[in-house]
């Protein structure tokens, strides 16, 4: 690259950085924090078709995953990608009343086994609730989302044959014209070779940890082999509630009290919950 057109992407990423600190409240609170949870396309290898099985072993030979069978590899990062995963929940929330005396943030999923209806169900609350006025200057934020989350989520609308939400329609436009933030860009200052998680991020900066007694590493398991998918929202908000008050960390705000935090998922939900969704 040419030293003027680093010098210039230098200078662009400065001034994104100093953006940043300069959030009103109002801009925070034109911010809807998401985050998504997905699984393997289906539960076993077997059960994907011959085409999709032959094509998922190319795709661990690429990855370099030699020391692991297909099925091993396909059941341990089948879902990372979009074309072999699916979402089986996204989770979302927004500040309030951050000028008030008690600020609060609600929060919000839909969940299941059915993505067309998931991702249909965002496309309407983006497009139709969040539309007008009062929400015109309204932006997407998630950690790690430029490289995770906003693309996956782009792909698999694709996949089902579903319209993009307005805010998703990025193809053509430059960079500070896509109205997505992500947590963990910020956090990089311009090191690129870094990639934080949300939950050290919490810690260091003393954000209650997201973390429950569930791991990403399990969403598979209690997915196809618990079908518990309440649990699964559940972990999906405490992480959208972490992102929110890393936010208000990074614009030296104050945190939210956690009285204030409102879930759509009660707390350590049942299967039963689930049976009664």
């Amino acid at each position: 690259m040419a030293d003027g057109h680093l010098s210039i992407l230098c200078y662009l990423y400065s001034l994104t950085c100093l953006w940043l600190f300069m959030w009103t409240t109002q801009q925070l609170s034109n911010i809807l924090f998401l985050d998504i949870e997905t699984v393997r396309a289906t539960a076993k290898f077997e059960e994907l078709s011959e085409d999709m099985q032959r094509l998922w072993e190319l795709k661990s030979r690429s990855l370099k995953l030699e020391d692991q069978s297909p099925a091993e590899s396909y059941a341990d990062r089948g879902g990372i990608y979009a074309e072999f995963g699916k979402i089986v929940c996204i989770s979302f929330g927004m500040l309030h009343g951050l000028d008030s005396a008690q600020p609060s943030l609600r929060l919000g999923s839909f969940y299941g086994a059915d993505e067309r209806a998931i991702l249909a169900d965002f496309k309407q609350l983006l497009d139709e609730k969040l539309s007008g006025e009062k929400y015109r200057n309204l932006v997407l934020c998630a950690h790690n989302g430029k490289e995770f989350d906003f693309p996956y989520m782009c792909r698999r609308y694709i996949v089902q044959q579903i319209p993009l939400p307005k805010l998703l329609h990025i193809q053509g436009k430059k960079p500070w014209e896509i109205p997505h933030l992500d947590t963990m860009d910020f956090w990089k200052f311009g090191d690129w070779k870094a990639s934080t998680k949300l939950e050290l991020l919490c810690h260091l900066l003393g954000i209650p940890s997201p973390k429950s007694d569930m791991e990403g590493s399990q969403v598979n398991e209690v997915f196809w082999d618990a079908q518990h998918h309440r649990k699964i929202a559940r972990y999906c908000e405490q992480d959208v509630g972490a992102i929110a008050q890393l936010m208000l960390r990074y614009s030296l705000q104050p945190l939210i009290a956690a009285e204030h935090i409102s879930y759509s998922i009660p707390e350590n939900p049942t299967l039963t919950d689930d049976t009664q969704a």
